[in-house]
């Protein structure tokens, strides 16, 4: 106190002392002479700049010998502790650490949140990747074309639900081999038009999209093999080899460049492969029945039929950009995005119209409300 009396600036002692107490609680190692002479000299009484600098010199010297004398408690009582007392002098200073959790930026840390993150992103890239839409549209098919193997109530037992499980399994697991490849194919495509794609953003690489549909068209196979039914085995071949002529691009084949032969590969799998053989699975694997068909899936194969059309020119209406680029000659490119739209609606209202006609036409009282109401 006496040391600043004679110049009136006590009123910097407390502006001094915080700044020191700053510097001596972060090791003041970086500090210069200079930025603390700045603070020192910027009174605004010019006749206390020496005493000022006199004081400073003092401080200076105690601000050293403090220096020393933290680094030594730093070593006893570690850095924890430093680290909470600097955080209540100063928020600027950026630390990847928490008083919590010290351990948390250490490499190699075990840290549930990040594991947690890591499985989450992989399952929602592989959610992508098998194309959701695919799947649930599969399911639903088989489902419903094994309910017209049905022919009494008696008929719903454990070995129809065995059955239709060996079926959808095996036909997800192959849907996901054809996405795949098809993903795997048009990887420069999709960065233009599905940049989404775990293949085209870069989530996954081409050798893990290569494994996952290696892994899936392999136990697709090898199911179908051990259930022992020749539909099933039947309708697995002829939807991998359409699926991988529609796609892989070699000679004579990536059949999709051709709007008509991939819309007549649509419609093969969707309306034909899955209406009869899953049926025929159904019927002579599951209930040992002699093939036959009947009218209901007559009708659900015609009705299938427009719908695949509808599928094979709708799927293409949002990915015109990336079509030109790579000369995909889609009818979506020849004609425009507005005339295909319509004609897919006027489609599905001949489909649904026909439907609603032959529905109304049964003399099956379920099968007519059924039909008609769907």
């Amino acid at each position: 106190c006496s040391l600043f009396s004679s110049c009136n600036i006590e009123f910097r002692l407390i502006e001094l002392l915080d700044v020191l107490s700053d510097a001596l609680l972060i090791g003041g190692i970086g500090w210069k002479r200079e930025n603390l002479k700045k603070i020192c000299f910027s009174g605004s009484y010019a006749a206390g700049r020496v005493s000022r600098c006199r004081a400073w010199d003092i401080l200076q010297r105690h601000y050293a010998v403090g220096s020393q004398h933290q680094c030594l408690k730093n070593h006893t009582i570690g850095t924890k502790e430093n680290f909470t007392s600097y955080r209540r002098h100063s928020k600027k200073l950026v630390v990847n650490a928490t008083t919590d959790h010290p351990l948390e930026s250490e490499p190699g840390a075990y840290n549930p949140k990040s594991i947690w993150t890591t499985v989450k992103n992989a399952t929602d890239a592989f959610y992508r990747f098998s194309r959701p839409h695919t799947v649930i549209g599969t399911a639903l098919s088989i489902i419903s074309v094994s309910l017209l193997a049905v022919q009494n109530l008696s008929d719903f037992s454990p070995l129809f639900f065995t059955g239709v499980l060996e079926a959808v399994v095996a036909a997800l697991f192959m849907n996901i081999y054809i996405v795949g490849l098809n993903q795997l194919s048009d990887i420069d495509i999709d960065k233009v038009n599905k940049p989404y794609l775990p293949l085209a953003s870069g989530e996954f690489s081409v050798g893990t999209g290569i494994m996952i549909v290696t892994s899936f068209v392999i136990l697709s196979f090898w199911l179908g093999w051990i259930v022992g039914s020749w539909p099933l085995f039947w309708a697995l071949f002829i939807s991998f080899v359409l699926g991988t002529a529609y796609s892989i691009n070699v000679p004579l084949l990536r059949w999709k460049r051709s709007a008509v032969v991939a819309a007549m590969c649509i419609l093969a799998v969707r309306a034909v492969i899955v209406q009869l053989a899953f049926f025929l699975h159904m019927q002579t694997h599951v209930y040992k029945r002699p093939a036959s068909f009947s009218r209901p899936l007559i009708f659900a194969t015609a009705f299938m039929s427009f719908f695949s059309v509808v599928i094979a020119l709708f799927k293409d209406i949002p990915d015109i950009d990336g079509d030109k680029i790579f000369g995909i000659r889609s009818f979506t490119v020849r004609l425009g995005q507005k005339r295909v739209f319509w004609i897919c609606i006027w489609l599905l209202q001949m489909a649904y119209g026909v439907a609603i006609l032959v529905g109304a036409s049964s003399s099956f009282m379920l099968s007519k409300c059924m039909t008609v109401l769907g």
